[in-house]
């Protein structure tokens, strides 16, 4: 991570996309939140879960269904969503997705 540190980064260049998977790269891991590029091959996603603090994607390719509380939300790239904590929320690439994870501990 710290060869990343000082530096311009191109988000969605940072992964790519590999058939049937969703790969993950952590940018920043501090004791107060992480930053954590997703990609996602068309219909992976992620089972629903919570989270004990808000969590926000911001899209950089593709879209994604992002569902939360049984709300279904269509994220696009150059979109923001936040997530809020102790909600249940589910993801799924509606084509190949990029995002970035912003995990903010409270």
């Amino acid at each position: 991570m710290e060869d990343l540190k000082a530096q311009v980064l191109e988000l969605a260049q940072l992964l790519d996309f590999q058939e049937g998977s969703v790969v993950s790269r952590e940018l920043l891991s501090l004791k107060t939140g992480t930053l954590t590029v997703f990609s996602f091959d068309e219909g992976q996603g992620l089972s629903e879960h919570t989270a004990p603090f808000d969590a926000t994607v911001l899209g950089l390719d593709g879209s994604a269904e992002i569902t939360i509380s049984g709300t279904a939300h269509t994220l696009k790239q150059g979109e923001l969503l936040i997530m809020p904590a102790h909600q249940p929320h589910a993801l799924k690439a509606l084509e190949p997705f990029k995002m970035l994870l912003i995990m903010i501990r409270s």
